[in-house]
């Protein structure tokens, strides 16, 4: 007669291998869409850690343009009807007037807001890795554009921060911390399948946690 219990570890070693394989095919799956980005965060990570170190040269380049009287005369109109009105002030430069700024400057404004007064309309136009404004002045059609260059340290450092980047760098940033989440939570349950035959694996654990707790507490105030 067979004994029941012989056969009850069956059911677990079937359970740990089913287990041990999503978790793997997640982890490898979640560390193939991290890697190269993992590896740009922790580049601009040193970079901002060493930002006062770094030498930032800025290049500033300036262009000007005259716009035509026949663009000129609806931005006057649009200028005046803005003037006290609550939330007029930021509407964006006709559709018109940004298709001759790109024409005229290979400057691209979109639908960004203006800031409209008596005197002249104001576009700000941060960027990555820089600054730029536009400007165009009501009394004789006067149109400034002036960008600053900060190098590309300074532009990789701004992805990391998500400075500028708009809605697109925003999404892909959301998307690659969720696959980090996926890769360091299957890294940690393989870490506790694994764990019996690995003593070092929890003290280890335990110092990645408790080190960058004591270096808050004792050194950051």
């Amino acid at each position: 007669m067979k004994d029941a219990n012989a056969a009850s570890p069956l059911p677990d070693q079937k359970r740990r291998a089913f287990w041990l394989k999503h978790l793997h095919q997640w982890h490898w799956i979640s560390s193939g869409i991290c890697l190269v980005a993992m590896l740009a965060f922790a580049a601009t990570g040193l970079t901002l850690n060493h930002a006062a170190q770094i030498e930032a040269r800025p290049q500033v380049s300036h262009r000007d343009a005259q716009l035509p009287p026949a663009l000129l005369a609806p931005l006057r109109k649009q200028a005046d009807a803005a003037d006290g009105k609550p939330g007029a002030g930021k509407e964006p430069l006709p559709e018109a007037v940004r298709a001759w700024i790109a024409q005229q400057l290979s400057v691209t404004v979109g639908a960004q807001a203006a800031e409209w007064s008596a005197d002249e309309v104001y576009v700000s136009l941060p960027r990555p890795g820089g600054d730029a404004w536009l400007r165009v002045e009501l009394e004789d059609g006067k149109v400034e554009y002036e960008k600053t260059d900060r190098g590309w340290i300074s532009y990789f450092n701004d992805l990391h921060k998500g400075r500028n980047t708009g809605a697109a760098w925003s999404w892909f940033i959301d998307i690659f911390a969720a696959a980090c989440l996926v890769f360091c939570i299957t890294g940690l349950f393989l870490l506790q399948m694994h764990a019996g035959k690995r003593p070092a694996t929890w003290p280890l654990v335990a110092l990645g946690l408790v080190a960058p707790l004591l270096l808050a507490i004792l050194f950051i105030h």
